[in-house]
């Protein structure tokens, strides 16, 4: 399969799981509605797919969460293979990803280090 058709089967993939987890299809109660499907690497053998899940929330519920959507793996991909029309569908794995809320942080911090900058020189100006 080309390049371009594995990013799309990944986003393709990656909207339905963020559908099932918004209409809360999926059932295991360690599976929040605020959990985020970032993205999906699709192999290119069609064999695997691994899941990043991101959240605002603190990192064992995430970790809970990713466990629930692993225990529901089976549920997702018989769910979704009915949707898509390919020939083989891939086993989905699913993996805490804390890139978004390590960006958020960093802003933060970015922010904290810029209102200091301005007190010292205010403060060094009287």
């Amino acid at each position: 399969m080309g390049e371009f058709r594995m990013l799309k089967l990944g986003e393709q993939i990656r909207e339905e799981i963020s559908k099932l987890i918004m209409t809360q299809k999926v059932k295991d109660p360690r599976v929040s509605t605020f959990l985020s499907i970032n993205r999906v690497e699709v192999a290119r053998d069609l064999a695997y797919a691994k899941v990043y899940v991101s959240s605002f929330l603190n990192e064992s519920q995430v970790k809970k969460g990713v466990e629930g959507l692993q225990s529901a793996a089976g549920f997702i991909q018989s769910s979704i293979a009915k949707k898509l029309s390919i020939y083989k569908f891939p086993r989905l794995t699913f993996v805490a990803d804390t890139s978004i809320k390590d960006g958020f942080d960093m802003v933060n911090k970015l922010n904290r280090l810029e209102e200091e900058e301005k007190q010292t020189k205010s403060e060094s100006e009287d």
